[in-house]
């Protein structure tokens, strides 16, 4: 496995996570809390947030809508409609945005996380 991993993180395909000060990454661990990724297995859309979850070394909860009805119940009746992926963001006033689109989601990633 080491071996593969190597290749697709050479090839791009696994990307390398960012590293940080354990006191820092304490701190994003914290702010991602705040987050849950709905999503499928076989969505590509949904694999695009998930390499950027992990370039950026993020902690955040992810929701297979396919196999766990509640998280698919949960999607219809916070965010209003089944697309994925779908970032769900609770804000610190007791707000909650859902964020849709893949190329949204990884910007507002980078953006906070970088």
């Amino acid at each position: 496995m080491g071996l593969l991993r190597n290749l697709l993180t050479r090839t791009g395909l696994l990307p390398e996570p960012i590293t940080r000060t354990p006191e820092h990454q304490a701190e994003i661990d914290r702010q991602t809390d705040m987050l849950v990724l709905f999503c499928f297995a076989e969505c590509p859309y949904c694999y695009r947030v998930q390499r950027a979850i992990r370039r950026l070394n993020l902690n955040v909860a992810l929701r297979d809508i396919h196999h766990d009805p509640v998280a698919h119940d949960e999607l219809l009746r916070g965010g209003g409609k089944e697309q994925v992926p779908c970032l769900r963001i609770e804000e610190p006033d007791g707000g909650t945005v859902w964020l849709y689109e893949s190329a949204d989601i990884v910007r507002f990633l980078r953006q906070r996380f970088s």
